[in-house]
């Protein structure tokens, strides 16, 4: 016979109804989870896709003053990038995931206060970047080939950029707070608005007109901090207008130190994952370069389509993130555990179709950006050997976002170091042994294998997802072997 469900079970798998709880909070915790995931994929991918065009258009301005000017500058970008990627992906998932399962919680207090802790964060940790980079920026650039003109453009134009690095992380902390709540919305207007702005100011502070001065390339660092400062000034007034779910106290409240250690736990662990990332394409590109300047020529228009995974990832694994921290802060596990399982799926599928699809048209794509015919050779044969292999970068990708919702990032690290050690330990094993270019690409699919499914056995055997009072699989295999 089938009797009412338990008091406690109903508890942990239904969220309470109630007047108070806000929309976007119920978006999170009771609409169809793959519905949910797809409605706010949709706006965290434009913002993420308009933060690189951003760049790419930056770059794009500077190339018209000579290739010094454009040497200088690139030279400076990755660090930029590194930069953005930590305090928006890594510190900021600690926030986003935080805000999500206070909220999923209901202890709207703690939710609001979170505000606050990124403002707190940011500055020391904006100052952080801006010494480090003072310190360590003239050596780096250095070491990465820099010289003559080109090395006293990046200095330059680091300065600029890294010397107001606060307002890089208080524009990507405090857009966390928002994206913690499920507002998608607010970002897409701020982004978008803040490049509708940045487009024609960055030339004009480049070349100069209308009785502005040309500043040269430092014009485009200038007009990125503008952008910062501008998005960090309306995200502010949102948060402290109280104009969304959070209403975080117009004065400083007192702060406890648990919460943010919680969010540079996450954000020391993500930002090892996402600075492995980095080195990885760092590792591979320069040993396709030493196949030669048309090998590299051919890897740099084939991987270009590359890029376009981890702004598409996180697009997909941030609303993920949210709806598991939101679930999980609810008490609904299962939800929380479908929700990895959905988002995890379709990151995997979109993914896999753009590899499969620049496998397919690889010709093609390729001959957009030169007309070498070993250029082409080697791009095409990158994107037939590692295209139908992007899903696995996707899959990897949302799993990192479902790791830093259950706190439990253990698997993406392990997951991300090995795909790092496959790129350095096989590429420099192949080059020794004078492997073609083909195993070389084979040791980037295999890189990317391991970075998708080492955190998948760990969401097989629920870790991160069990009940509270419950053990962990690990915990229970040892009780079990010890008895």
């Amino acid at each position: 016979m089938n009797g009412p469900a338990h008091p406690s079970k109903a508890r942990r798998e239904a969220p309470e109804p109630g007047p108070r709880r806000h929309t976007r909070v119920d978006l999170l915790l009771t609409h169809p989870v793959g519905w949910t995931i797809l409605r706010l994929a949709i706006p965290n991918s434009t913002v993420m896709l308009v933060q690189v065009l951003i760049g790419l258009l930056e770059v794009y301005f500077v190339a018209r003053l000579g290739l010094d000017a454009l040497a200088g500058v690139t030279l400076v970008f990755p660090l930029l990038a590194l930069t953005v990627a930590i305090s928006q992906g890594a510190t900021g998932g600690g926030i986003v995931t935080s805000v999500a399962r206070a909220l999923g919680r209901g202890d709207a207090a703690e939710a609001n206060a979170y505000p606050w802790y990124a403002l707190v964060l940011a500055v020391p940790l904006g100052l952080a970047t801006t010494t480090f980079m003072y310190v360590f920026g003239p050596p780096i650039y250095r070491a990465m080939g820099g010289h003559g003109a080109a090395l006293a453009i990046s200095l330059q134009y680091s300065g600029v950029v890294f010397g107001g690095a606060t307002l890089i992380w208080t524009f990507n902390l405090l857009l966390a707070a928002v994206r913690g709540t499920g507002n998608l919305r607010v970002p897409v207007v701020v982004v978008c608005s803040g490049a509708a702005v940045l487009v024609p100011l960055s030339p004009l502070l480049i070349f100069g007109g209308f009785g502005v001065p040309a500043l040269g390339p430092i014009g485009g660092g200038v007009a990125l901090l503008v952008y910062y400062g501008g998005g960090s000034l309306a995200y502010a007034v949102y948060l402290w207008g109280h104009r969304g779910v959070l209403r975080p106290s117009r004065t400083p409240p007192r702060l406890a130190l648990a919460p943010a250690l919680t969010v540079l736990k996450i954000g020391g662990v993500s930002a090892i994952i996402a600075a492995s990332t980095n080195v990885t394409l760092t590792l591979v590109t320069a040993y396709v370069g030493a196949h030669g300047i048309a090998a590299l020529a051919g890897y740099g228009s084939a991987s270009r389509l590359e890029f376009l995974l981890v702004p598409i990832s996180y697009g997909i694994g941030g609303p993920v993130g949210m709806v598991v921290s939101a679930s999980l802060g609810a008490g609904l596990i299962e939800r929380a555990r479908q929700a990895a399982w959905t988002g995890s799926a379709i990151g995997a599928a979109v993914t896999a179709a753009i590899g499969l699809v620049g496998a397919l048209f690889a010709p093609q794509w390729i001959a957009l950006f030169n007309d070498d015919p070993v250029a082409i050779s080697a791009g095409v044969q990158y994107l037939h050997d590692v295209g139908p292999f992007f899903g696995f970068f996707g899959l990897g990708f949302v799993l990192y976002c479902v790791g830093q919702a259950t706190r439990r990032l253990s698997a993406s690290l392990v997951g991300a170091l090995t795909r790092a050690l496959i790129a350095a330990a096989g590429g420099y094993l192949l080059l020794r042994w004078h492997a073609s270019l083909m195993l070389n690409f084979f040791a980037v699919s295999a890189g990317m294998m391991a970075f998708g499914l080492i955190p998948l056995w760990s969401l097989i055997r629920r870790v991160g997802f069990e009940r509270p009072g419950e053990a962990s699989p690990t915990v229970a295999l040892l009780k079990s072997s010890s008895q």
